[in-house]
């Protein structure tokens, strides 16, 4: 890792595109394995259902990549603006390219005027990423920033489970708890922790008040989401009331997504 460092760093704009096909290319891959087939007969849910297949295999590569990052070099979490390491900044690297090339997904198949949380969060993370990735600073910081993608295996399994009409099997049962805890620990504490560092440090912190405002726009939304998540799972509304709310489409996509 230590030999290719120094080409990534080269051109990172290039490098993130590179990542970008590698997830693009694990996107046609995964097209060739088997669906449900309440997916398969609905083009939203398949699609939903592609989209999601690549969201997990990020999820699951970085979210355990940056935790033992964290757990090989501890003062990625006391030294977020200056440090880092090799795997860290392919890491970022890789990340980054899997944001632009879901957000691409989401506009070019024309999913972005019901996806548009999705795409400011992507945006949000992307010019993050790419300052960390362009000026070698916050890289440490983007590391612990990857936590929530721990959370984010348990949420993409919900939404498929969702998908496939299976809220109801002990699978459902067992992650909606487990999605909780992680929610809290890995999702809403690396969250908090980075903004408490940022307040703390605000003074000196190179770009401190761009970073600060991010995170309290990306805190906001987690916060949101979390209360989405609580009210679907554990204080949800009938489906004949959803329904009444909008078309059977739109009723779907609704609730596929809460």
């Amino acid at each position: 890792m230590e030999a290719l460092l120094p080409v990534l760093q080269r051109n990172p704009g290039l490098s993130v595109l590179v990542c970008s096909l590698m997830f693009r290319v694990a996107h046609r891959l995964l097209q060739n394995l088997p669906v449900p087939k309440v997916v398969a007969v609905d083009d939203f849910r398949s699609w939903k259902w592609r989209n999601l297949s690549v969201s997990m295999v990020h999820s699951l590569l970085t979210g355990t990549w940056a935790v033992t990052c964290v757990f090989i070099w501890p003062e990625m979490v006391t030294n977020i603006h200056s440090f880092y390491t090799a795997p860290a900044y392919i890491l970022i690297c890789i990340s980054s390219g899997y944001f632009v090339q879901d957000a691409g997904d989401i506009i070019l198949t024309g999913h972005a005027r019901g996806s548009w949380e999705f795409l400011i969060h992507h945006v949000l993370v992307l010019w993050c990423f790419l300052y960390s990735l362009y000026s070698h600073l916050y890289v440490a910081g983007a590391v612990v920033a990857l936590f929530v993608e721990v959370n984010s295996v348990t949420l993409h399994l919900r939404l498929m489970l969702k998908l496939a009409s299976q809220q109801s099997s002990p699978l459902y049962q067992i992650n909606k708890f487990l999605n909780v805890f992680t929610y809290v620990v890995f999702r809403l504490s690396a969250q908090f922790y980075l903004t408490y560092y940022i307040v703390q440090n605000y003074s000196w912190m190179d770009k401190g008040g761009y970073f600060l405002i991010t995170m309290t726009l990306m805190n906001i939304m987690i916060l949101i989401y979390f209360y989405r998540l609580l009210r679907a799972d554990f204080f949800p509304r009938s489906r004949s009331r959803m329904a009444q709310n909008g078309t059977h489409n739109n009723s779907v996509k609704k609730f596929l997504t809460e």
